[in-house]
This record gives C-alpha cells, structure tokens and sequence, in this order.
C-alpha cells in the first residue's frame, strides 16, 4: 500500500486501503518496537524501520503537489500574513515616507545636501552637477541592449533581494537598526526627487520610479516588517520565553519575508525589462496606477473566508 501511494499517490488506493493504512502503520511500528527489544536479525529491523518511516510519511506527511502548495501560499497564507501584520507593516512605511519627507525638505532647500543622502556610486552622474538635460536622458535611456535586459533584470532582482533580506534580518538587534535602514533609504529616494523636481522633472522622474517603485517598496517594507516582528518578540516575549516566542511569531515573520522576494522578482523584471523599452510617461503612470490597484485589492481581498 505504501508503494502504490509513492508511485501514484492517495488515489491509487481504495477507501478500504485509506482506512486500513493508519492501523496498519501503528501495528507496524509496534512490531519495530518489539523486534529491537527482543534483538532480531538486524536485517529484519532495517526493514521494519525502513518501513515504519515510509509510512510515516505516508499517513501524516504533506501529499500536496508543489504547484499546489504554493498556490495556496499566495492565495491564502501570504495575503493573510500581511493582514495579520498590517501594524508593523505601516509602522514600516512610515519611517521610509519620514525619511522620503525629510530627504525632499533638505535637499530642495538646499542641493548640497544631496551629496549626503546619495552616494556616488549610487548616484552614477545624477547629481546636482548634472545638466537638465543629462538628468533627463537618464529617465528616458534606451542605453541597455534587449539581449542584456533579461540580464539586468536579474541582477536588480539580487540586489533588491539582498536589500530586503537585510531588512529581515537586522531584526535579531531588537529592530533598530530596521528603522535606520528605512529612513536612510527614504532620505537618498527624497533627495533624488528633489533634484529632479529642481529641474521641472518631478511627474517624469515618479514616473520612472513608480512602475516598479510601487512593488520593490511594498516589499521592501513587509521584509522591514517581517524585522520589526522578530525585534519586538525579543524585547516583548510576554508569557513565553524569548526563543520560544520568537519562534511563534517568527513563522509569520517568514510568510512576509518569502513573500516579498516573490515582489521583489516582479519589481526587477519592470525595472529591468518594462522601464527600459517603454518610455511614455502616460504608460509609466498608468502601470504605476493599475500595479498599486491590483496590490492593495490582493492584500485586502485575498484569503478571506466566505
């Protein structure tokens, strides 16, 4: 019965079998159970427990097809664990738009600032420096080869991954370190938008960002929130131990992080595919619109019973 089932799973059996096979998996262990006290032949024992572990599997074990467990992951856990999660969730966002906030106050106040919100390497030319129309040819560049998009696309997927798995796992330190990392995030995003908005390209430069903005933030923000959750179940253990509570509330935790890798994959094939072949700012608003749309009725719709 335990071969028909690992060959062609639980329809293979007949409702008799399915009946039978728990008694005949507790019968089996306990004949395991008597064979090593009474020392049988050690090839009768690798038997039995080679068999007893089959069985295991096979009466208790998940029998759900991968694509099966994953559509039920995005249809029902992700969805919920964000819900479940929607305080620190916001908690999140809210240091990053502070920090959104006050890099745009400094820098459109002052564009010398810009230089300590933004590094160099991240700047790559964008700088106060930078002509209107240099600043310009950046959000409209078709500099990137179609056979190197994919490519691309790849490596923003790494490097946003990387980013939001930081996130995560600065939460071990009592999540303050979280809350920096968002906020400095925040402050280079402000000051990039204040320089463009110097230059009269603020809608072109939300424009560029937000297409895949919208996704790589959210997600950044729940594998913030994801941190924060772990932070506050080890400075907050209540009635629990702290590794006991960390364990509790960090299975939660996990759904969030592994589902805003799931995001951060869709944000770097926009970025890295959609920003560079589409360049009408019409379209970029409008999958800017239609993306956040579509987040926020899966966040809020997705899952619920009934």
């Amino acid at each position: 019965m335990v071969a028909k089932l690992e060959a062609d799973g639980v329809k293979s059996l007949t409702a008799d079998e399915l009946a039978r096979l728990p008694s005949l998996y507790r019968g089996a262990a306990s004949s395991l159970s008597v064979a090593r006290a009474i020392s049988l032949d050690q090839s009768l024992l690798d038997y039995l427990g080679a068999l007893v572990a089959r069985a295991y599997v096979a009466v208790y074990g998940n029998r759900r097809r991968a694509g099966e467990a994953i559509a039920e992951f995005f249809r029902f856990r992700f969805p919920q664990a964000v819900r479940s999660h929607a305080l620190f969730l916001a908690a999140a966002a809210l240091c990053m738009a502070l920090g959104i906030f006050t890099g745009w106050r400094l820098t459109i106040t002052d564009s010398e600032r810009y230089y300590s919100f933004v590094d160099e390497s991240l700047a790559q030319g964008r700088t106060p420096s930078a002509s209107t129309e240099e600043l310009r040819e950046v959000l409209y560049s078709k500099d990137v080869p179609s056979s190197y998009l994919g490519a691309f696309a790849s490596f923003l997927f790494t490097h946003n991954a990387k980013v939001g798995i930081l996130c995560f796992a600065l939460g071990f330190a009592a999540g303050l370190p979280v809350i920096f990392l968002l906020f400095s995030n925040g402050l280079m995003l402000g000051a990039m938008a204040a320089l463009y908005q110097s230059r009269g390209l603020g809608p072109d430069f939300w424009g560029w960002i937000l297409p895949h903005g919208v996704t790589e933030l959210a997600a950044v923000c729940l594998c913030a929130a994801a941190g924060m959750v772990l932070g506050t179940s080890l400075v907050f253990p209540g009635p629990h131990t702290r590794l006991h509570n960390l364990a509790l509330r960090g299975r939660g935790a996990t759904v969030l992080v592994v589902g805003a890798v799931a995001m951060l994959m869709v944000a770097g094939l926009i970025e890295g595919i959609f920003r560079q072949v589409v360049q009408d700012p019409t379209i970029r608003w409008s999958v800017a619109g239609i993306t956040l749309a579509a987040w926020l009725a899966y966040f809020l719709l997705a899952g619920r019973k009934g």
